[in-house]
């Protein structure tokens, strides 16, 4: 499993119908409201084998009201 963490920007007063939704997907490993440029921080895990930006756009991105999208992958733990 490869782990990414993605900030999302929210349309404004959305950002709670956002986190529903991917909260009702059940994709992430971990979900947070943040402070900044961005709403929500996403934990997740995408399974090997899968391409990551794909994966993303077809299981994620298509949720109403995300304006904007930061990924960060991750690589081996120390």
């Amino acid at each position: 499993m490869n782990c990414v963490f993605i900030q999302i920007r929210c349309t404004p007063g959305k950002t709670y119908d956002v986190a529903d939704a991917i909260a009702l997907r059940e994709l992430h490993s971990e979900l947070y409201s943040t402070s900044g440029e961005y709403d929500l921080l996403l934990k997740l895990y995408i399974p090997d084998g899968e391409d990551v930006g794909k994966f993303i756009n077809d299981k994620l991105l298509d949720i109403p009201n995300i304006e904007r999208s930061l990924t960060t992958l991750t690589f081996r733990a120390f």
